[in-house]
């Protein structure tokens, strides 16, 4: 901030230009070389952004900002682009040719029940296979 100020005296009057500092410069200018100085220390074993940032008046966040600006690989700035070639499609493979399947009339399934003795007794569909049946009858029987 600059202030005109008029000086008061017996010689003609004239006029000082006076600066005036209002608060304290905090920013400082980093040049590159620094920051990368600084940025390459936090990549030593053992080294502490915080410690580092601390030593150097500065806060973490600014250090890792930097170390992020410096550390960017930068992108090709064209879209890498692959060659294609149309070609016309192809058609549905067939699947086999298949019989088509036989349809039996369903019959009307009943439930058959057979007493066992000892309070026991077996329940089957009526169209069940006969051979399947004796055979689950004769284990039955052996218990």
């Amino acid at each position: 901030m600059r202030v005109l100020v008029q000086a008061l005296g017996v010689a003609p009057v004239t006029k000082h230009q006076i600066e005036v500092i209002t608060s304290v410069e905090r920013r400082r200018r980093w040049s590159r070389e620094e920051k990368e100085r600084l940025v390459t220390a936090t990549f030593e074993a053992g080294a502490s952004v915080s410690e580092i940032a601390r030593s150097a008046g500065i806060h973490g966040s600014q250090l890792f900002r930097w170390r992020k600006e410096l550390c960017q690989f930068s992108a090709p700035s064209m879209p890498q682009l692959v060659p294609v070639e149309v070609v016309e499609a192809l058609p549905a493979p067939q699947p086999p040719a298949q019989p088509p399947p036989i349809s039996r009339p369903r019959k009307k399934s009943s439930m058959v029940t057979i007493e066992l003795g000892g309070a026991r007794r077996l329940r089957v569909e009526s169209d069940i296979d006969s051979e399947a049946l004796g055979r689950i009858l004769d284990v039955l029987e052996r218990r």
